[in-house]
């Protein structure tokens, strides 16, 4: 079997079982690569490809098992309870209020270019809130994911300076134009909140939570105010360490960083090993959902690489442009980048595709820096993607179905792309 048909129809299968709901993803992600890699003509090279994939997720799967585990003990310690409190005061149980709170406090958050940070930490203090109210948690993933989309084009956020470092550009020459088209995406995401709360308001009211903001059962087992500064501590140092190599300043690596901070709140919340233990049995089951999630997609992504299926559906994508779009190839290529990012990794449309397209549009006039923008407005609607570890962990925090987010959130996603490219468009950006 030809690899780029091979590689498009594994990843249409398994997007079609997940969807569907005929496989859980954990089986979808390791049947499904080792299936079409057999029809591709492959056999026991398939194993050294799927042990070189979970090599390149170790730290991802690693961190985010940590990640779950640190945020669910000072959840647990009651850290983000003053700014719940603060939101439900705010927001007098007004479901309208709280869809833009959560929008707000996700794209604060998301400065630090991480979508997993995001996730973590907004899920933990707006999942409470969104469920005392009943609202969908499925709005609240949607908006999350698609703040995230937007703010990860910030020049440490990744997608960025892979696009800059694959045309050898300079990463600020690529962002700063970025800016209107950043603004545009958050305007819209920021519209959606309040089309998606104004329909949760009418569903279920505008609720009196006043009596409800200190509910004896959520008072057990939190911490002393002192301790509370020191779990804060821990959180502000680690999201100092996240940031800090976006400035030029090395820290520890990220999965040494959360287990570090792991350990500090288990041990400052929980001294006697009993109870650290018994934490960690708590919150293992969600833990460990997530984190096989992203080595089972190890194995996908080793094998999409090891046989040459992305770089032969790269290929593909680059030869299917008519020569007609030669003049207006930024646009398309922007169009191009939904699917494009959403089928294969940032790495491989980047490092893989956005240079031969370059050279393609300098054919015709057209800079690279131009190409490079014009292919980042995908983004929003590349998070979708099965191949993204941080949008599984979306939708474990938030409980939901991975094709019922994709399902619902699809739409929304190509409209703030839609939004960005335009916006881009108008500013001179593309």
């Amino acid at each position: 079997m030809d690899p780029a048909l091979a590689g498009f129809l594994m990843v249409a299968v398994f997007t079609a079982l997940i969807m569907s709901g005929r496989l859980a993803p954990a089986p979808a992600l390791i049947l499904t690569p080792l299936a079409f890699g057999l029809l591709a003509g492959h056999g026991t090279d398939l194993g050294p490809m799927a042990v070189d994939g979970l090599r390149e997720v170790a730290p991802t799967g690693v961190m985010l098992l940590f990640a779950i585990l640190t945020f669910s003990v000072l959840t647990g310690a009651g850290l983000f309870d003053p700014l719940v409190r603060a939101i439900v005061r705010r927001a007098g149980g007004d479901p309208l209020k709280v869809s833009l709170g959560a929008t707000a406090l996700a794209a604060v958050i998301s400065l630090d270019g991480d979508g997993s940070t995001t996730y973590l930490i907004t899920c933990a203090a707006m999942l409470p809130l969104y469920r005392r109210l009943g609202m969908r948690p499925l709005h609240l993933a949607c908006l999350l994911m698609l703040v995230s989309g937007v703010m990860n084009l910030s020049p440490w956020g990744g997608p960025t300076g892979r696009a800059a470092a694959a045309l050898g550009l300079d990463v600020s020459a690529v962002f700063l134009p970025l800016l209107p088209a950043m603004a545009a995406g958050l305007a819209a995401v920021f519209g959606l909140a309040t089309v998606l709360g104004l329909s949760e308001r009418r569903r279920l009211g505008v609720l009196d939570l006043r009596e409800a903001e200190a509910e004896p059962e959520a008072e057990a087992g939190r911490a002393p105010r002192l301790l509370q500064m020191l779990n804060f501590l821990i959180l502000a140092a680690l999201m100092a360490g996240l940031i800090a190599p976006a400035f030029g300043v090395k820290t520890l690596p990220l999965p040494v960083l959360m287990m570090t901070a792991f350990a500090l709140a288990l041990t400052l919340n929980h001294p006697r090993p009993a109870d650290q233990a018994a934490q960690v049995a708590a919150h293992a089951p969600a833990a460990l959902s997530v984190a096989s999630l992203i080595f089972a997609a190890g194995v996908l992504t080793g094998v999409l690489k090891g046989t040459g299926m992305v770089d032969a559906m790269s290929s593909a994508l680059v030869a299917a442009i008519p020569e007609a779009l030669g003049p207006h190839l930024a646009p398309a290529v922007a169009a191009a980048s939904l699917p494009g990012t959403f089928f294969l990794s940032n790495d491989a449309f980047y490092f893989g595709m956005l240079p031969v397209l370059a050279e393609a549009g300098a054919v015709h006039g057209i800079a690279p820096a131009d190409m490079a923008r014009a292919a980042l407005m995908g983004q929003p609607f590349h998070l979708l993607s099965p191949l993204v570890p941080s949008t599984w962990l979306l939708v474990g925090l938030a409980r939901v179905e991975m094709g019922a987010h994709q399902k619902f959130t699809a739409l929304p996603a190509a409209g703030v792309c839609l939004a960005m490219a335009l916006a881009a468009m108008a500013t001179g950006g593309f």
